[in-house]
């Protein structure tokens, strides 16, 4: 004998639909977020705004008391009279920022990719060691390195380059520490599975480092090399203490038209919206490397993969 048996349906719960006051109540906060965002983006972007509008002024439109309004008309004479005297410096910083940046973000590379895939005597003090530059200020070891270039013979008149080999150097030497934790927070997030293969297709740690983690440590390479180069760039102090006058960078030519007695300011605004292309420029062509190469080897799962995409 058969027993039949019914069935009772299950009730299904569907998720409460919210009432309208609370769509208008959120949709009234994100309003008030975006306002207040964009005041606060306005309030910071204030000087942006005085640096660009003073610099396409007329020569005869600029002044204090005027500093604010927009120019009557469009003009490029402030570029034209600030550049011969910017034109020099722009060289040497070019040839200073883009060697610096690009053998410090190869030399933090190669010790990053050691720091983080080879095991050696003394690893874990070796690197604990090198993030310790960062935290030396440039006041701390101005005297020092004055007279290590100095007896070296990198530092002013003794250099051939005027000083630029030597100011070349120190920012390589000072740019070691944040890249090296840069490429070594990208390299730990790097499957190790890559480098056992290499290793079993009978590769070297030299040629697994070049073939395989140089090319995968394309957002690292534009971190180390935007802060790099932003730091060089953007150098006073070491640029006014090892070069001379002929290879003196940007920055000080720059301060010598604003710190005259007159100050003209439109030639002043137009060189520093100048000096400030270079920069901006590459962060525009590297940027989208950039938060990604920032993160590495920070947001990962459980099982070590990195959860940012590629």
């Amino acid at each position: 004998m058969v027993r039949a048996t019914a069935t009772v349906p299950q009730r299904v719960v569907s998720d409460p639909i919210p009432p309208a006051s609370s769509k208008a109540a959120g949709g009234a906060r994100s309003v008030v977020r975006y306002v207040v965002l964009w005041a606060l983006a306005c309030f910071f972007l204030l000087p942006v705004y005085v640096l660009v509008v003073t610099s396409f002024k007329d020569p005869v439109d600029v002044s204090v008391t005027r500093i604010w309004e927009l120019p009557t008309s469009l003009s490029m004479d402030n570029f034209g009279l600030v550049w011969p005297k910017l034109s020099s410096g722009f060289r040497n910083s070019l040839s200073l920022a883009i060697p610096a940046s690009l053998l410090s973000a190869l030399l933090g590379c190669a010790n990053g990719f050691v720091l983080s895939k080879i095991r050696f005597p003394f690893s874990n003090v070796v690197f604990p060691l090198i993030l310790f530059g960062i935290f030396v200020p440039y006041q701390a070891v101005i005297i020092p390195v004055s007279q290590t270039m100095t007896a070296v013979g990198l530092r002013g008149g003794n250099d051939p380059t005027g000083g630029l080999a030597g100011l070349m150097l120190i920012h390589i030497i000072y740019g070691l520490p944040i890249t090296t934790l840069i490429f070594r927070n990208h390299f730990v997030a790097m499957s190790n599975t890559l480098l056992e293969s290499a290793r079993l297709d009978g590769a070297g740690i030299l040629r697994s480092f070049v073939d395989i983690a140089v090319p995968l440590a394309k957002p690292a390479f534009a971190v180390a090399i935007i802060w790099q180069f932003t730091s060089s760039w953007n150098d006073f102090m070491f640029g006014a203490m090892m070069t001379s006058r002929d290879s003196w960078p940007v920055t000080i030519a720059l301060n010598n038209i604003a710190g005259g007695q007159s100050v003209p300011f439109g030639q002043a605004m137009a060189g520093a919206l100048l000096v400030s292309l270079p920069t901006l420029a590459l962060y525009i062509m590297l940027g989208r490397f950039f938060m990604r190469g920032l993160l590495a080897g920070t947001l990962q799962d459980e099982m070590g993969t990195p959860l940012l995409p590629s």
